[in-house]
């Protein structure tokens, strides 16, 4: 009996202890749990600081709500902004009476590049607001400052704006409405970037109100990252793209032009009523043959061509540090044959920048690889001490090799035997695409090219973009012609 009591009293004792094992496995589960659970929200909390650093400080900090801004502002003279060669393109003026005046010597060359600093702002004037208001002077210089009361001067920002070629794009686009931009391939580094009609940044002041006022010719509106223009035959590239990759035995396409091609009682003509007669694919692209594109184009899987035109950033974000409107492309399967029509020759409800167009060009000319554009290569304090310098981004790879060297063959067939020709040079080798978009009534257009030059290595992406042009016209061509001429004859030299 004895033995039997205590074999039950240790059966006890044993089930307390696998009951006690059992609640301290549990528990430290538990704490298991919670410490996995703390570490994964230390490590999102240090994602999210580093994305921070790294990513978004620049944006945050010029964000015009952070109200960090108006205490450097209270505290800081805003450095000056230089272009590629170090010429002052805008500066602050300190009058005796301590009153600042932010001046721009070159006026309205560089109006939407540059930017201005009152009544908000734009340009690089906002895209470096932080790094022009923080001052890294010398540390005697500093606590001297502080001791006086004197404001400290705010660090130099250096672009990658060359002035020439500013001018010479300027003047291409003479009295027009319009914009250009010249992107260096290889490294993203935007060498000019011009939009007409302009302002004079000295006298914003005054004039804001009334530029605000006037919607018709929208001065302050920069049209090379702003202007959604439709694309008109320079979209015939990516219809071009789509029929390449769906079609491997695209060189054996063949096309009878006679001037126009009518599909369920709608009808597109050559520009002018042109009959361009038997083309392969080539030739196509190089006459710009309104008939062919819309006889191929309608043959392309509409959900498949939505998705490349996303992948090389319609309705999609571009990657840019910078003021932008996004690309716009609606073509889906639901959209009827006319639409289809419209769209693969670049009219209909397709809108584009001249920015990504010189994109696209840039990532073509750098063999597929497209780098993040940018106009900031440098921060110095204004003694000209380096503070921190920026070195090209790849972006992505958008197109591979042997798709690119098609590309360039019929971008290049452009220049020789179609409607590029004025663009032949003895000092660079020319690769396009022009576009005539008609609109209002049709009377009236917008002429367009994207594409790029080479010499020995040198590379220049352009786009322009002149709106309002008569019908038939392709002004485009000469201006980009002559912001080739500047950019590899200064090379040459």
């Amino acid at each position: 009996m004895k033995k039997e009591k205590r074999n039950n009293k240790n059966d006890k004792i044993a089930e307390i202890k696998d009951n006690r094992k059992k609640k301290t496995k549990n528990s430290n589960r538990q704490i298991m749990v919670v410490t996995y659970l703390f570490l994964l929200l230390f490590a999102g909390m240090i994602g999210y600081f580093v994305k921070f650093q790294v990513k978004d400080s620049d944006e945050v900090i010029n964000n015009n709500y952070n109200n960090r801004q108006e205490v450097l502002e209270e505290s800081v003279i805003r450095g000056s902004i230089l272009s590629d060669d170090g010429q002052v393109l805008a500066h602050t003026i300190v009058s005796a009476d301590g009153t600042e005046i932010r001046s721009y010597p070159y006026g309205t060359l560089f109006a939407h590049s540059v930017g201005f600093s009152t009544h908000g702002k734009t340009g690089v004037e906002l895209m470096a607001n932080y790094k022009l208001l923080t001052s890294n002077e010398p540390i005697n210089e500093i606590a001297e400052n502080d001791l006086k009361g004197d404001k400290h001067i705010g660090d130099n920002v250096t672009t990658s704006l060359n002035i020439n070629l500013t001018k010479v794009a300027y003047n291409a686009l003479e009295d027009n409405q319009g914009a250009i931009i010249a992107i260096e391939p290889s490294t993203g580094k935007i060498i000019t970037m011009v939009s007409k009609p302009d302002f004079d940044p000295n006298t914003i002041d005054s004039i804001y109100d009334t530029l605000v006022a006037d919607n018709s010719n929208s001065n302050l509106l920069n049209r090379a990252t702003n202007g959604l223009y439709t694309p008109g035959s320079t979209f015939k590239l990516f219809t071009l793209i789509e029929y390449i990759r769906e079609n491997p035995d695209y060189s054996n396409y063949t096309f009878n032009c006679k001037g126009s091609i009518t599909q369920e009682d709608h009808t597109i003509h050559c520009a002018g009523g042109r009959w361009h007669g038997n083309e392969d694919l080539k030739d196509s692209f190089a006459n710009s043959c309104n008939s062919s594109f819309v006889n191929l184009g309608l043959t392309l899987d509409r959900a498949k061509f939505k998705k490349l035109c996303e992948s090389l950033f319609f309705n999609n974000d571009l990657p840019l540090s910078m003021s932008y409107k996004n690309s716009q492309f609606s073509l889906d399967e639901t959209s009827s044959t006319f639409e289809t029509m419209q769209t693969v020759i670049g009219q209909g409800k397709t809108l584009v920048t001249p920015i990504h167009l010189a994109m696209i060009a840039s990532a073509i000319a750098n063999d597929g690889v497209l780098m993040k554009p940018y106009m900031i290569t440098s921060v110095e304090n204004y003694l000209g001490t380096s503070v921190k310098k920026y070195s090209p981004e790849k972006a992505q790879n958008l197109f591979e090799k042997p798709e690119v060297d098609v590309l360039k063959e019929f971008l290049r067939a452009v220049v020789t035997q179609g409607t590029g020709t004025k663009l032949k040079s003895d000092l660079y080798t020319a690769y396009g695409k022009t576009g005539t978009a008609q609109i209002n009534d049709g009377s009236q257009s917008n002429s367009l090219f994207m594409g790029y030059a080479e010499n020995e290595g040198k590379k220049l992406a352009v786009c322009v973009v002149l709106e309002d042009m008569p019908e038939g016209s392709t002004p485009a061509v000469p201006v980009a012609k002559a912001v080739f001429d500047e950019y590899f004859s200064k090379e040459a030299n």
